[in-house]
């Protein structure tokens, strides 16, 4: 929590957008404002990520979280599980993402499961759809065969 607290928001909702595109959808249920760092700390939070077009491209939720309003940064903790309207899913102990760069990362081992991959490791980066995932020092890892899967 910040060291002053200037706003103190219950069912905190925040809409980011870039031309009149929604590009993020960030809620929680509680937020602690603090004028000094430009900083949010929420939560139980929930952030939608979306396309340039608006589309869902992926929905993460945690425990807690900080969002710098001024660089548009967010870090999310505790629990973090991130999930794309196509299955992939994701979870960490922690994932901070950069407004600039469009790209998560994570600084702690994680669990990406896909209808046709898996993967572990000790860290992590990707984009929000979690289509490029690069893990840092790979534990685990399998690609599967799509036509070996039931049904095909």
């Amino acid at each position: 929590m910040p060291g002053s607290v200037d706003q103190v928001a219950y069912g905190f909702v925040n809409h980011y957008t870039v031309d009149g595109v929604q590009r993020a959808q960030l809620e929680a249920d509680s937020a602690y404002h603090s004028e000094e760092t430009e900083t949010w700390e929420l939560f139980n939070l929930r952030v939608e990520f979306r396309s340039p077009q608006g589309a869902v491209r992926s929905v993460l939720t945690s425990l807690r979280g900080t969002y710098n309003w001024r660089t548009g940064d967010m870090e999310a903790r505790d629990s973090v599980v991130a999930v794309t309207p196509d299955n992939r899913r994701l979870t960490t102990c922690a994932i901070e993402y950069s407004d600039d760069t469009d790209m998560i990362s994570g600084p702690c081992a994680f669990v990406f499961d896909a209808p046709n991959e898996h993967l572990e490791g000790e860290s992590f980066t990707s984009d929000p759809d979690f289509r490029n995932v690069t893990a840092i020092r790979p534990s685990s890892g399998t690609v599967r065969d799509p036509n070996a899967l039931p049904g095909n």
